[in-house]
């Protein structure tokens, strides 16, 4: 058995997964652990009258005295099994974390206890023991092919077909941000018809509106060294209500096409086969009809900061699901963001090359 089931695969089974005594949901997208703890919820509140039979905690805050009394409490109105769950339960897991090792291994109650966290070492024997006798599922941020099989799903399951291309289109233009997918391929299903087809052109034309144009504006702007006019358009994404991680989902794609290329180009610099820059950003996997427009804006960022994009965005992804998450320090991150890509590139030492063209 694996020690832990991968979000999108414990979505998929459906009914066929039944919960046990103790659940831990951990990782770090939100709407990952949105869907599996809704999942969970249906699976054990069964009944017309269950949700009284569900009691949440705030982990902060939450006694173990209390959720043990409240798994071992039936409600007088609700029926079926008693749920509890803890959010934000990291400090929970902290201060009680030998009474729960021994509560996995002997549940003293028929209620199901469900942890919500972000952090589940896999070193710790909670993990461990949990990974024998519990449910433990990973929310974490899915990779690129197993959002495009999960893109295909949905379309499937809303009742339309994602024709080719469609899902690339989407990607370029929102990233892997799985709520705001979800969001999108409902809008499009509606728009196409049951039975009907999502086409990539339909995608161009409906998604995001002018928040998604300007993002793309934005960075544009950015890469031709523009970078009042970049944050200019942070300003009007942030005031129309955008949340600074998604618009960081939605430019990502695009970056971290740019880093790939920019690899694939410098690897194969000194080697029989160099590569032009425009067949680096063709493997790296941008689309034909926009490599003009992108080949001019990586050569001015050069090799030495295209190198870099990669470590920008894991710098940014990772302060914006730490200590800067609120919304304010969110977007100095991402404002420093912007103005490391509007940069130009440091001049090379005499007889080198910084360009990537």
């Amino acid at each position: 058995m694996a020690a832990s089931v991968p979000a999108l695969d414990f979505l998929a089974r459906g009914a066929d997964t039944t919960p046990k005594a103790v659940c831990v949901v951990f990782g770090d997208d939100a709407y990952l652990k949105r869907q599996v703890v809704a999942a969970i919820r249906q699976s054990v509140l069964t009944t017309d009258d269950a949700e009284l039979s569900l009691w949440k905690a705030d982990g902060s805050a939450a006694e173990l005295r209390d959720v043990l009394d409240e798994l071992s409490t039936i409600s007088m109105f609700g029926g079926g099994q008693r749920l509890v769950i803890v959010d934000d339960a990291d400090e929970f897991v902290s201060r009680f974390r030998g009474e729960l090792e021994e509560y996995v291994r002997k549940p003293r109650a028929s209620g199901i206890l469900l942890l919500v966290v972000s952090t589940w070492a896999s070193s710790t024997r909670l993990y461990k023991v949990v990974a024998e006798l519990g449910l433990q599922v990973d929310c974490k941020t899915p990779g690129t092919a197993a959002v495009v099989k999960w893109m295909s799903t949905t379309a499937k399951n809303l009742g339309v077909k994602l024709a080719s291309g469609a899902s690339d289109q989407l990607l370029e233009m929102i990233g892997t941000d799985l709520g705001l997918l979800d969001q999108e391929l409902s809008k499009l299903s509606l728009i196409a018809g049951q039975g009907g087809e999502i086409t990539p052109q339909m995608v161009k034309d409906t998604v995001g509106g002018w928040r998604a144009r300007t993002g793309w504006e934005m960075l544009d702007a950015a890469c031709e060294g523009r970078a009042d006019d970049a944050l200019k358009q942070l300003d009007r994404l942030i005031l129309a209500g955008e949340h600074p991680i998604a618009i960081l989902g939605q430019i990502a794609y695009t970056l971290r096409m740019l880093a790939r290329a920019t690899r694939l180009y410098v690897a194969a610099q000194g080697t029989r086969q160099p590569l032009k820059l425009s067949e680096a950003l063709t493997q790296a996997g941008c689309k034909p009809f926009v490599i003009r427009q992108v080949e001019p804006r990586l050569m001015r960022m050069g090799r030495n900061r295209g190198g870099q994009i990669y470590r920008w965005l894991l710098e940014a992804d990772l302060a914006m699901k730490g200590v800067s998450s609120a919304p304010a320090r969110a977007r100095l991150v991402l404002e420093k963001l912007i103005v490391r890509i509007a940069m130009p590139d440091k001049p090379a030492a005499p007889g080198t090359a910084t360009r990537a063209g």
